[in-house]
């Protein structure tokens, strides 16, 4: 019964954490849907016209969706920081305060990779389509399908710019390293390539606008990973069971 009760108040600590996040994202939605046309004025922009919509559950619809992904951009910061409080007991304290560190770099780097799709990715994209029509068509845009291209579009990136955070975090705990991410390259650079060329128009300037960011962004990973490796392994160098 005495081993049982630790693994017990983990699960209690952690449904606890859990709640918190879910009130947050609930909470978040409520404030950013009270706030919802401004936010749909300032994502709009891009469209050069008044959007349509082709029935009222249209509204409802858009309306959600801006107000989870705003909600969601929200609770980032305080998942990131129920995540480490959960994860503290077992850190030691240089650890905890390495650990803690990552709650700011995850949200802005969302933000980040959600302002580069937003205000680079977009615009080409968006205009790149409409192009297509080449006066064949009388284009009707609904607001629905103008911010579902929008988010399909952004939110990828914004995940994709914490992949250096979550790559230091994996290799202090060492279950990443830097020789497993180099030996990973080849794949690792054919998998954001596909990406690249699906997400973008048919054109070589656009796949580079987008491989060469996500190209960086891993190499600064495996830079990130060969740092904190070199620093753990000259810390278990160093450390007084090694020198005994």
């Amino acid at each position: 019964m005495n081993q049982e009760m630790p693994v017990l108040e983990h699960l209690s600590d952690l449904r606890r954490r859990l709640l918190i996040v879910a009130a947050t994202l609930v909470i978040g939605m409520i404030i950013c849907f009270l706030f919802i046309d401004h936010i749909y004025l300032a994502l709009s922009n891009h469209s050069g016209e008044k959007l349509a919509i082709l029935g009222p559950g249209d509204i409802l619809s858009i309306y959600v969706k801006l107000s989870a992904v705003g909600a969601v951009a929200v609770t980032i910061p305080v998942a990131a920081y129920q995540t480490w409080r959960f994860v503290v007991p077992a850190l030691e304290e240089r650890e905890r305060k390495v650990a803690l560190m990552y709650i700011p770099a995850l949200f802005l780097l969302f933000l980040f990779g959600l302002s580069f799709a937003y205000f680079v990715l977009f615009p080409m994209m968006y205009q790149f389509v409409l192009g297509l029509s080449n006066g064949n068509f009388e284009l009707v845009i609904t607001a629905n399908d103008y911010f579902s291209f929008m988010l399909n579009l952004c939110l990828p990136f914004g995940l994709l710019f914490e992949l250096p955070v979550v790559v230091l975090f994996l290799s202090h705990l060492g279950i990443l390293n830097p020789h497993r991410l180099a030996k990973m390259r080849k794949p690792a650079y054919l998998v954001l390539a596909i990406i690249s060329i699906t997400i973008t128009p048919p054109d070589f300037l656009s796949d580079i606008m987008v491989i060469v960011p996500l190209i960086v962004l891993y190499e600064i990973s495996i830079t990130i990973s060969r740092f904190v490796h070199g620093k753990r392994a000259s810390e278990s160098a160093l450390s007084p069971e090694n020198m005994v």
